[in-house]
């Protein structure tokens, strides 16, 4: 059985946590699903690219086409929230 979407957020929330663990950063609320990664969490090019490793990592896939997440007509976005990126992986895994 494959996972639910609820199944693939909080998986995802634990890769930005893993990400920003050693951050120190004043979140009252915590992350949720409308955490933005740029303006939330400040993060920069290098967090990105470290958290994309880690949710190829969660989710046991390499190779994840994550320019579909972070560009847009061939253009970087401004900033992606966390449902962007549930989305875009249950995308990826047909859930």
């Amino acid at each position: 059985m494959g996972a639910t979407r609820s199944e693939v957020e909080t998986k995802v929330i634990d890769v930005v946590q893993q990400t920003i663990a050693d951050w120190d950063l004043d979140l009252p609320g915590g992350i949720s699903k409308d955490t933005q990664l740029i303006e939330d969490l400040g993060f920069e090019s290098i967090d990105i690219v470290q958290f994309a490793i880690g949710i190829e990592q969660a989710f046991a896939r390499k190779g994840m086409p994550f320019e579909k997440l972070f560009m847009d007509d061939g253009e970087y976005v401004d900033d992606v929230k966390v449902s962007q990126v549930t989305d875009f992986v249950c995308a990826e895994l047909r859930v």
